[in-house]
């Protein structure tokens, strides 16, 4: 059977595709986020000033038979852009692979700030409500008021009785002691 694309000649024919290897991002994401770690290090810093420190030196005072970068760093110039034209894509992967992990932090930051201010409404809510429910219920301190209050008149009321009693008893003597006499 044959294409219906190219038997039209009003249609331009698509090139065939070029088929790259496939590979697993996060994998490569891995892969770039070490580097990139690495390259941010002082060991990394250092190791590179000792290979540049040695390749002046070698290329600087050894015999001219055994220089392998006789004009002027040409070849040095060379590596170190091959190095940052690789360094720099990798870097930016890193990045957006870490900036990606910040939004998703941010956004679940987000969630819980959310969910944390639902359950203080709903507690300062509930506090409002039973502030309100407490306004007529007696507190302790009332009670203590109350009670204290009516013991003191049952004080009161028993010294009455007391008095009444001993006044009573004072009369029942009086008149006891008038009968004997």
């Amino acid at each position: 059977m044959t294409d219906p694309r190219r038997d039209r000649l009003d249609q331009p024919v698509e090139p065939g595709r070029v088929r790259l290897p496939r590979f697993d991002p996060e994998s490569f994401g891995r892969w770039s986020e070490s580097i990139a770690r690495y390259m941010g290090t002082a060991r990394f810093i250092v190791w590179m000033t000792l290979v540049i420190a040695a390749w002046f030196g070698w290329n600087t005072l050894a015999p001219a038979h055994l220089r392998f970068d006789p004009y002027t760093f040409t070849f040095l110039t060379l590596i170190l852009s091959l190095q940052a034209s690789y360094a720099a894509p990798l870097i930016l992967l890193a990045q957006n692979r870490q900036t990606d992990r910040d939004r998703l932090a941010m956004e679940e930051d987000r969630r819980r700030a959310a969910m944390q201010k639902a359950d203080t409404e709903y507690l300062t809510r509930e506090i409002a409500s039973l502030r309100i429910a407490m306004g007529e219920v007696a507190t302790r301190d009332f009670l203590r008021s109350e009670l204290a209050r009516l013991a003191d008149e049952l004080d009161e009321a028993a010294h009455r009785r007391e008095k009444r009693a001993r006044s009573e008893w004072e009369e029942d003597r009086k008149d006891w002691d008038e009968e004997r006499r």
